[in-house]
Formats: structure tokens, C-alpha cells, sequence
């Protein structure tokens, strides 16, 4: 089939959304799909540089969220190439700007659309007007404004599957969670190489934290529990990889604490390389508790590094044996289970239920599922006159009107 997924967040910019994104697109590539983006334009990406099947729409900065685009027009064009390309279905990743043009196109052309909720954005309504402007109770009456008229949506997680159901979204929701790649094929000389870049020994306990340095990731928290840790091993280093706003916030609090010896920040690093940090890690680590899915969990469990993080009912549902790891309810906990893989005392439990999970979350399953719920979806979308004048249009109103 031809599928249309709209988004503002995609590559080069760097998100879970994006990398749920490009799993979802290369999987169904790879049974035979034709997969085509439709995103906002980019700074870091040239107007004459050629992407395959992706097209970009002028945008500009989100407030607040500068790496976070806004397209501001090109809607009858996108339904120009949508027609053009023979779309059966739109799949939107966003609820903004590229999300309400996949609903004018699916609106457009007579053809099914679905949504993926990706964020859980009362975590995040400190971006605009430190929270003022928005609440809560905004957000749940914008998020069922734009799901309404849906065919269906797509749940990463239980958690926003009960999310969905306490907003009052009434479109079949089916939970999927998002697959990621389980073939990395890191050697042992290639996660010796990169502790030896980072200046690691090959016996230096290490514990990873991985991602988007943002606030809302909570990771003072786990900074102040690798104190801790180092008060009973003074030998373990915290690998914090990737960038974002916080990440002078979070250096002075290193410095603070007087640990700056112990806790090395790489910067962003290439995509291509996150398999090998995880590979050289002993335990892969995350305070944050505003996670929807978790990819960061996923993939550390595809390199087999177990992982200690706080509880929700995704985790949960993820974390069913100590093989996988350890979902915690109180962050002063931290230090207490990382010090058992750090020490290389953790009983890890059995390995077999670890791979059995590994194969549940792989992205080749994430396709079948997908692909299930478009067929569905397809058959079952009607087309009579009374459905049509039930307008989507009413998406396009004021988004966070009571």
C-alpha cells in the first residue's frame, strides 16, 4: 500500500518521535511498502538536497522549542502530491502543523487517517509561557479536538492508551508499542575502542543516560544518585550522551556536587553510534517518569544492558524479569539498584525471557501490527455523505478552547 506519514519532528532533528518515524518507515519499506514523509523543512537540510520519498513544507521555529518545527503553509499542495502518489491511508505522528494537513489531505482525497500519540505534553507545558498559557485541562480538550474524526489511533503504550480514554477520544485506539532494531552487531572491539575514546578502561564500571538533555528528563535526579554510587564504588563513571537545553544546567550541578571526575558528557552523537554506547555500558540508566514509550529503554535492551529506570505502566509492562531490569517507584532508589550491576554482583535472572522480550519489540513486529490496524482501518472506513458532512474542519478551530 502507499502510506503518508506527517510529521513536524523528523531526521536531522533528534527525538524519540523522529526515530519512531524512521523505524516505522524503513519496516514497512522492508515488506514492501511505499512509505512517503511529509515534514517541515529544516535549516540543517539544503533546499536542493535530495531526500527519498520525504517532503518538506515551509516552517519556523516553535516558541519556546527552538530545534522544533512549525510548517505554515503548503496544505494544497501536499493534497496535490498526495493525489499524485495514490495514498490509501494517512498516518499523522503530530497533533500541530503537519498533523492538520495530513487531516485535510485524508479530508481531501476520501481516504482513511490514523494518529500515533507520541507525547505526553502535560510534561511539557513548561515550554510555552513557563506554563501559564496552557494547562492540562487545555490539552485534553486540544488532543480529543484533533483525534475526532479519526479512524483510528495508535497507543505506544498502556499508559497512553488510559490517557486517550480519560481525554474522551472515542476512535478505535489499539496499542502498539514501537519496534526498534534488535541486529546491532557491536563487536567487543568496538566497544573497547569507544572506552578507550571516552578515556574507560575495559574493567571501569559504567552507567549510561542517554538522550535528550531536557528538563523534563529529571537527570539531576540520577546525577545526584551516582553520588551516592561513588561513595561505595569511586571507580564507576556516568556516560551522559546527547544534548539539549539542559546541559549547562546539568554541568554546574556535576560541578557542584564535585564529581566532574566521575560524570563525562559526550555531546550529540551520531545516530549511527548509539548501539556502540550502549554495548559498552554496564547498566543503562533514566530518572525521567514523563516517558510515553521509552525508546531509550528499548534500545539498551537490544544490547542486552540491563536497565534501571522509574516505574510506569509501560515499564511495567516492559520490565517483567530481572534479566531485563529494574522499574523503580522512588527516585532516592537509584543508587541502590544501580550499585548491583555496576559491582557486577546483579543477578541477572533468565537470559531466555530477556531474548523473548528483545524478539516482542522488534521492529518487524512493530510492522505486522502496523500494517494489521491499516488494514482494518482501510476496510472498514466509510464513505457515506453523513460521515463526510460530519467535518474534520473542526480540528482547525481554536485548538485550546474550552
Amino acid at each position: 500500500m502507499n502510506i503518508g506519514l506527517f510529521t513536524d519532528t523528523y531526521y536531522p532533528q533528534v527525538s524519540g518521535v523522529a526515530t519512531s518515524i524512521s523505524i516505522l518507515r524503513d519496516t514497512l519499506e522492508s515488506m514492501g511498502h511505499q512509505v512517503y514523509i511529509f515534514t517541515s523543512n529544516d535549516p540543517k537540510v539544503g533546499r536542493n538536497v535530495y531526500e527519498r520519498n520525504i517532503f518538506r513544507f515551509p516552517s519556523f521555529p516553535f516558541t519556546g522549542f527552538p530545534d522544533r518545527r512549525l510548517a505554515y503553509s503548503g496544505a494544497l499542495h501536499a493534497v496535490q502530491i498526495a493525489k499524485e502518489l495514490n495514498l490509501d491511508i494517512v498516518h499523522t505522528q503530530t497533533e500541530f502543523s503537519m498533523g492538520l494537513m495530513g487531516k485535510f489531505v485524508a479530508f481531501s482525497l476520501k481516504i482513511p487517517a490514523i494518529h500515533t500519540y507520541h507525547t505526553m505534553y502535560q510534561d511539557y507545558l513548561h515550554y510555552v509561557a513557563n506554563g501559564k498559557l496552557i494547562g492540562p485541562r487545555a490539552v485534553k480538550t486540544a488532543v480529543r479536538n484533533y483525534l475526532k474524526n479519526m479512524e483510528g489511533v495508535v497507543a505506544p503504550s498502556q499508559l497512553v492508551y488510559e490517557t486517550m480514554l480519560a481525554y474522551g477520544v472515542t476512535a478505535p485506539i489499539r496499542i502498539i508499542p514501537t519496534g526498534v532494531e534488535v541486529n546491532h552487531h557491536v563487536t567487543d572491539e568496538e566497544t573497547q575502542e569507544l572506552r578507550q575514546q571516552l578515556g574507560l578502561t575495559t574493567q571501569t564500571p559504567v552507567a549510561l543516560s542517554l538522550g535528550r538533555l531536557a528538563f523534563e528528563k529529571n537527570i539531576e535526579d540520577t546525577i545526584d544518585a551516582f553520588k551516592e554510587v561513588l561513595a561505595q564504588n569511586s571507580a564507576a563513571k556516568l556516560v551522559i550522551a546527547g544534548d539539549g537545553p539542559a546541559r549547562q544546567s546539568l554541568m554546574e550541578h556535576v560541578a557542584a556536587l564535585e564529581i566532574t571526575d566521575n560524570v563525562l558528557f559526550t555531546g550529540m552523537i551520531e545516530h549511527a553510534d548509539v548501539p556502540r554506547y550502549y554495548a559498552m555500558a554496564d547498566v543503562f540508566v533514566s530518572s525521567s517518569q514523563s516517558e510515553s514509550q521509552g525508546l531509550t529503554y528499548l534500545e539498551a535492551l537490544t544490547a542486552h544492558a540491563p536497565i534501571v529506570v522509574m516505574n510506569s505502566p509501560y515499564v511495567r509492562d516492559l520490565i517483567t524479569d530481572p534479566s531485563i531490569g529494574v522499574g523503580l517507584d522512588d527516585v532516592e532508589l537509584l543508587a541502590t539498584a544501580l550499585l548491583p550491576y555496576l559491582n557486577k554482583t546483579a543477578q541477572v535472572g533468565d537470559v531466555s525471557k530477556r531474548d523473548a522480550k528483545i524478539n516482542e519489540i522488534s521492529a518487524e513486529h512493530f510492522g505486522t501490527e502496523i500494517v494489521k490496524f491499516y488494514e482494518v482501518v482501510i476496510n472498514e472506513y466509510r464513505t457515506d455523505d453523513e460521515r463526510n458532512s460530519d467535518s474534520i474542519f473542526g480540528a482547525f478551530s481554536n485548538p485550546f478552547k474550552r
